[in-house]
């Protein structure tokens, strides 16, 4: 969101957005997560907007402290649909390699620069990185 230029590294391209056999998002701790990690600009939320085939309010009766959204996907929706944002995504670059190391370098100041060292050797890093 900052226009920053990042990378994200994966095994598998054709994977990124794979849900599993339950493909729902939301509900009382995973709702949670969706909300507060708003990764790329709400990226996970905006998607599941878009490939949502039921949407519900989870323990309607109870008080909102224990509500949460849940909606289930169209798995083939939500995979290609978040592929082609990420793809589209401006300043974001996929990588598809695994990651093998992590270097970190501690510069005068105090902060701290690091760069993934990705499959035979190959360092993939930026400034700085997000690990999940």
């Amino acid at each position: 969101r900052s226009g920053a230029r990042t990378v994200l590294v994966t095994q598998r391209i054709d994977t990124i957005g794979e849900m599993s056999c339950n493909p729902s998002i939301g509900g009382i701790g995973k709702g949670h997560l969706v909300r507060e990690v708003d990764a790329l600009d709400g990226l996970m939320g905006r998607v599941i907007d878009e490939a949502g085939i039921h949407f519900r309010m989870l323990n309607r009766r109870k008080g909102p402290a224990v509500q949460g959204p849940r909606a289930q996907a169209d798995r083939e929706l939500y995979r290609d649909a978040m592929l082609r944002e990420l793809q589209a995504y401006p300043g974001l670059e996929l990588y598809e390699a695994s990651v093998e190391d992590l270097v970190v370098d501690e510069p005068a100041e105090g902060s701290a620069a690091a760069a993934a060292a990705a499959e035979a050797g190959r360092p993939v890093g930026r400034a700085c990185g997000v690990i999940t």
